[in-house]
């Protein structure tokens, strides 16, 4: 015999817990069918009454070389003029993507500098990797680069991604340990974590809106959460993929949000409809999506492939549009300017691509 901790004494707990495990399968299969019943039309059936797009003249316009290892994450400044990118080299290097010269190059504490940032300012950038920090750097010509560096904090494992939301103040983080965090950058404190994740955390975004509490975060346990920056809470989440999610990107209207995953499709999911609305995939298309954006209107989703292209996808019919070559490893990151009028992305075959 055994308690249930109220006093009250169960016969087997085996049974019980079997017993409430089917309860809630029960339970989600039921609350699926209400889903199905809410959503029985498919997003690119209401897209087909829309005009197809127009073909697209994206070309590339510039190369930048510089790092000697594989370029793992870069970011666009406000400025809409300079990017800031970390590679497996130890090298953080911000780009003029006009006139594709170096600015700074620093060299990190560690090889593979998996996650580096923009301020909203544009007056410093941040990284982070292996080493399991979150490092950010004043950038000015008056003096060096790393004299005024500062380490913000700290991981259990590996940092993967980072970004400023909406402030210099605060740099939001997410890690190999399974977690998120939120970091003040003046007294590099801890102000919120956010637990959740069953696997690695792989990417992060927050949502355009004028608040900006409300941040996402995906990985390797094939989930997308939704976090309130303020309680540390899981707000909503969101399952479909079958391997890993390594980007995540919401939607310019903050509604919804793409996923691209090592199961080679991208997915989009709609917050207010809880669910999955669209699938990009194709039969030949076997590799995996390591980063995805949209164009800023969101009728254009971009995602990088690991067979060294970028395809182009109709959003809302669900369609590829064209393929983007010109790289000659795996496509790492993909980001669009601010706006809207670039498309920069970087590679492991040591090169970032700026096309328009």
């Amino acid at each position: 015999m055994a308690s249930d901790g109220s006093g009250v004494e169960i016969d087997n707990p085996e049974e019980t817990i079997e017993s409430l495990s089917k309860e809630v399968e029960k339970l989600k299969g039921r609350l699926e069918e209400e889903r199905q019943k809410l959503n029985d039309v498919a997003l690119y059936t209401v897209a087909e009454r829309l005009d197809p797009l127009p073909p697209s003249n994206i070309k590339p316009r510039r190369v930048l070389k510089g790092h000697q290892g594989k370029v793992l994450c870069s970011d666009w400044s406000l400025d809409k003029r300079h990017i800031v990118s970390s590679s497996q080299d130890g090298k953080m290097i911000i780009w003029d993507a006009f006139t594709t010269n170096k600015e700074h190059a620093v060299t990190m504490p560690t090889t593979w500098v998996m996650a580096c940032t923009y301020a909203p300012s544009g007056n410093m950038v941040a990284c982070g990797g292996l080493d399991n920090k979150v490092t950010v750097y004043p950038l000015s010509f008056q003096e060096g680069v790393l004299s005024k560096k500062r380490a913000v904090g700290t991981h259990t494992s590996y940092m993967s991604c980072c970004l400023f939301p909406n402030s210099d103040q605060q740099i939001l983080t997410g890690s190999g340990d399974s977690t998120c965090a939120l970091w003040d950058v003046e007294c590099a404190q801890l102000l919120q974590s956010f637990h959740g994740h069953g696997g690695d955390v792989i990417s992060l975004d927050l949502c355009p809106s004028e608040t900006g509490n409300t941040f996402v975060s995906a990985g390797c346990d094939r989930q997308a959460l939704l976090w309130d920056m303020r309680t540390g809470q899981c707000v909503q989440s969101f399952e479909g993929h079958e391997s890993d999610i390594n980007t995540v990107k919401f939607y310019p209207s903050g509604d919804a949000l793409a996923t691209g995953s090592d199961d080679s499709t991208c997915r989009l999911f709609d917050l207010r409809a809880d669910r999955e609305v669209a699938v990009y995939s194709k039969q030949s298309i076997i590799f995996g999506v390591n980063s995805v954006d949209f164009s800023i209107s969101g009728r254009f989703l971009f995602a990088g492939y690991n067979d060294y292209t970028v395809n182009v996808w109709d959003t809302l019919k669900c369609i590829r549009l064209t393929i983007l070559y010109g790289h000659e490893n795996r496509v790492t990151c993909l980001k669009v300017s601010p706006d809207g009028t670039a498309l920069s992305t970087g590679s492991w075959d040591f090169t970032l691509r700026i096309w328009a």
